[in-house]
């Protein structure tokens, strides 16, 4: 390190509120790139930006320097650049579908995903369930292929916003996931670094987010959006529900599996396919890839019909060294657990709430997850056919199914997600899956 400055100072001023400087904040994320800062610096750090927030100009300086932490890439291609973030939740497979959706309509999608933080779902972790699937391919392959097939799906590397990747894993085990902040300048930086011009964010409220509140999961949809928008992407933020599993299944392989049915028409849950539905919309409009919200509308509903994306699903897979026929054969190649049984319900009555957050850690507890940088996954364990808020339940009918390693932690699995319904004689009214929509006012 040098410029007189040290990691110590530099913790100090922002545990105690002091300005950072845009010199003293280009010096220390160089310095997590290059190792001079250590690993705890970065934790000591993240805790005190989870304390105490960082200001506007601060939080732009910090999001530009990671985007510059490494390489950047730029794109010349005959579409516009989409991306989409989601803060996490789960069963939320959303990227998986969108991505070949979006591409499928006209744009191009260099997505750069990440991996499970807490008790929510990683893009990666389920894409590394299908064999073969190489989430990090150098630039020229991922160059190529977002070139040849219009979308691929990866990891980041020590290349792009390499800054972000420490600070990223130090936070998902030091309980400083939830800082506003944070969360911001990693999303925006990540998709800087990758050459977006236009970006939807998913922002999740409820019991399974990490903004439980929906004025804090919107004031953090606002502040991403508007720290996009300064750094020179077209932003949109959606605020949608997390008050239960987005999808039918919680579970790394076990969401590739709907996320195929969902692209090839098998079956598509309702809660889902509208947020897709209402992040493809407003990527469409912002590119200017359609005329208007109807003509987004159709465009969507013809790709999903006719199959289109699933195709672009398929070659991505096979062209990031997947096998070619998974969307004919995903039995075949999706990993399975050895134990697969129901968890009844102990009661008659309608499902009134669930504790989403229990049913993450749940899948986390027998191996769908992590509690350490360096842990190993196993992508076949979760859950399936998970019932949801308003659904009717029969005693001694199942809740959900529960795929485990072994019986041990099929028990395990199965107290937390009793544990997570409540069941009521009367049923209610969901909240809807996208709560609100924050876009630019140019197209409406």
């Amino acid at each position: 390190m040098s410029l007189g400055y040290t990691p110590q100072e530099f913790i100090r001023k922002q545990r105690d509120g002091e300005p950072l400087p845009d010199e003293e904040l280009v010096w220390f994320v160089n310095g997590i790139v290059d190792g001079t800062v250590t690993e705890g610096q970065i934790a000591a750090f993240a805790m005190a930006v989870f304390q105490r927030g960082m200001n506007g100009g601060e939080l732009i300086t910090l999001t530009k320097a990671m985007r510059d932490s490494g390489k950047k890439l730029s794109w010349d291609l005959p579409g516009p650049i989409l991306d989409k973030h989601s803060t996490g939740g789960v069963g939320d497979l959303v990227s998986l579908v969108l991505a070949p959706l979006l591409a499928s309509c006209g744009g191009y999608v260099p997505m750069i995903a990440g991996r499970g933080l807490g008790h929510t779902g990683g893009t990666l972790d389920k894409l590394e369930s299908i064999p073969g699937y190489n989430t990090t391919p150098d630039n020229e392959l991922f160059r190529k292929i977002v070139s040849e097939v219009g979308c691929a799906i990866i990891g980041q590397t020590g290349e792009l916003a390499p800054a972000d990747g420490k600070m990223y894993a130090v936070r998902d085990v030091t309980a400083t996931i939830e800082s506003g902040s944070l969360i911001s300048s990693s999303i925006i930086s990540k998709k800087l670094a990758a050459g977006i011009n236009c970006l939807v964010l998913d922002v999740k409220a409820g019991n399974g987010a990490f903004m439980t509140k929906f004025s804090d999961a919107r004031r953090l949809a606002v502040k991403l959006a508007d720290l996009g928008r300064a750094c020179g992407m077209k932003v949109s933020s959606l605020v949608t529900d997390m008050s239960q599993p987005l999808a039918d299944s919680a579970g790394n392989a076990l969401e590739v599996r709907e996320a195929i049915n969902f692209l090839t028409g098998d079956s598509q849950n309702e809660r889902l396919r509208a947020v897709i539905a209402g992040l493809a919309e407003e990527s469409l409009l912002n590119s200017d890839l359609v005329r208007d919200d109807t003509d987004a509308k159709m465009k969507i509903r013809q790709s999903l019909e006719s199959g289109k994306a699933a195709e672009y699903f398929s070659k991505m897979v096979s062209a990031l060294g997947g096998p070619s026929d998974l969307l004919e054969n995903p039995d075949k190649h999706l990993p399975k657990a050895k134990v697969i049984k129901p968890l009844l319900a102990t009661q008659s009555g309608y499902v009134h709430s669930i504790n989403t957050k229990l049913l993450g850690e749940a899948v986390n507890r027998i191996g769908g997850g992590r509690t350490r940088v360096d842990q190993e996954i196993d992508h076949s364990v979760g859950f399936t056919e998970i019932t949801h808020i308003a659904d009717r339940v029969e005693k001694d009918e199942p809740l959900l199914m529960i795929h485990a390693d072994s019986d041990k932690d099929w028990q395990s699995a199965a107290w937390r997600a009793e544990q997570a319904y409540s069941i009521s004689s009367s049923s209610i009214n969901p909240n809807d899956a996208v709560l609100e929509v924050i876009h630019p006012t140019s197209h409406r």
